[in-house]
């Protein structure tokens, strides 16, 4: 027991029975030093006697290092009172992850993506992480989208496997959440969205085409049309924009209007503030392309130049289509011949999708390929000069094309032709992807798969020159 027996002033009070019994130890301690140093200075055995005194103490040191090593741990706590037991597992139960207890660490997982609305009250955003805790879904991510009459909760959520969207959502619906919507998620919305925004606002800083790409990743599945400015209809959006629930329009820098339409689900105004400050953002930045271009030597020993264009190659696109057969415009653009120099405008706007142009040493463009943002899908389109017809050029542009295409992360392509135009035809085949066929009023649609890896097909040589 200690002799501490109160505090006075913050220090402990000890009594002096303890003073004493220390001062008798430190004589005691000084009388026995003394008698053994007398022993062994003027005893006959007095080397014998240290030797042996050196030993014990080795021996008494080693046995005191080997019984500290295997009796130093202090003993496990003592288990918690019954009581206290069923609530700590509950609250264990409630933080662990999907990959934990009943479904195992190694058990599978669903990413989930889902928006619901709750009250704007205290307690509402608890009640919904309650209810998911109870089913063992881990929240990896949270955005608030503020309303007027409520907030609209986004989670990106990791269930276990076994949990279906169904039982997701009525468990949301018995916490007070309303109007969910919930969609497989994947390894790309790990990002946190303030990365993710700054990465969209990168790409469309570099690259006038993103914009269309940027606004569909940033906004989800939506549809993104880009329609010219005519009187009535550009007067009709102001600078600012125009939210309308599922729809949404933007002024775009060249004066047209970005219409942005997503049925499934409404924009929330963060939504809109979002995308308007990349629509703000592009047109600040104005026209502007990547640089570099590549280097091509076709089988035949003929170098040719890959690069990018856009409006500010309208002249030689034009000098390209008076070269160009009757014949060959017709099958391109299936349509009266006079008309396919207005299409040209079009065509060549970043803003409608991206355009490849083959050019010789001269700089003559012999080869156009356009990669076309057509809503919610993606069109491929090439025309190749008479002269440089089934030499490669256009398998060469479409495979670049359909490489944009994945780096857009979009699903499909598809080509509409005639099937009297059997370069195009055989160009598809060539990309060794699935192919869909459909006759359309007398066209030929080709849809190519993007989801397949393709099968492997020659290359030629190719250097890269900025």
């Amino acid at each position: 027991m200690s002799d501490v027996t109160r505090a006075r002033h913050g220090r402990p009070v000890h009594h002096w029975r303890r003073d004493l019994v220390e001062l008798a130890a430190l004589f005691t301690a000084v009388a026995v030093a003394d008698g053994v140093a007398n022993l062994i200075g003027h005893g006959p055995d007095g080397p014998a006697l240290l030797m042996i005194s050196a030993l014990a103490l080795a021996a008494t040191a080693g046995f005191h290092t080997w019984w500290a090593r295997r009796h130093g741990h202090a003993p496990p706590p003592p288990p918690p009172p019954a009581a206290d037991t069923g609530a700590r597992q509950a609250a264990l139960a409630r933080s662990a992850g999907p990959g934990d207890g009943a479904h195992g660490v190694t058990g599978t997982s669903t990413l989930w993506r889902m928006r619901t609305t709750v009250r704007d009250e205290p307690g509402s955003l608890a009640a919904l992480c309650t209810a998911l805790a109870e089913h063992r879904v881990d929240i990896l991510s949270l955005q608030t989208h503020p309303l007027a009459d409520g907030t609209v909760d986004e989670f990106l959520l990791r269930a276990p496997g076994t949990l279906s969207a169904a039982e997701l959502t009525r468990a949301i619906a018995a916490a007070g959440g309303t109007c969910t919507y919930i969609e497989r998620a994947d390894a790309h919305d790990l990002v946190d969205a303030p990365t993710r925004v700054l990465g969209l606002a990168t790409r469309t800083a570099l690259d006038a085409a993103e914009l269309p790409l940027a606004l569909r990743q940033l906004l989800g599945r939506c549809t993104i049309r880009s329609l010219p400015g005519r009187g009535r209809d550009q007067e009709s959006v102001p600078a600012e924009g125009v939210l309308e629930d599922t729809v949404m329009r933007l002024r775009a820098p060249e004066g047209g209007v970005l219409s942005v339409e997503r049925p499934y689900l409404p924009f929330t105004p963060t939504e809109f503030a979002r995308a308007r400050a990349l629509v703000e953002l592009d047109a600040r930045l104005g026209p502007r392309l990547p640089d570099g271009q590549d280097l091509l030597t076709l089988p035949e020993g003929d170098d040719i130049a890959v690069r990018r264009i856009d409006t500010g190659e309208l002249a030689a696109a034009k000098a390209m289509h008076e070269r160009c057969s009757a014949r060959t415009l017709t099958l391109r653009y299936h349509g009266p011949v006079g008309d396919a120099d207005r299409y040209l405008q079009h065509l060549l706007s970043p803003r409608f999708g991206r355009t490849l142009a083959a050019q010789t040493s001269t700089g003559r463009i012999v080869g156009l390929g356009h990669l076309l943002w057509d809503g919610d899908e993606t069109e491929i389109a090439l025309l190749i000069e008479d002269d440089w017809q089934r030499r490669g050029v256009g398998a060469e542009l479409l495979r670049r094309l359909v490489g944009m295409a994945r780096e857009a992360h979009c699903d499909s392509v598809y080509a509409v032709t005639q099937a009297s135009n059997t370069g195009m035809v055989a160009a598809m085949r060539g990309l060794g992807l699935p192919l869909d066929y459909q006759v359309e009023e007398g066209t030929l649609v080709i849809t190519a798969r993007l989801t397949a890896e393709p099968s492997p097909r020659p290359t030629y040589n190719t250097a890269h020159r900025d």
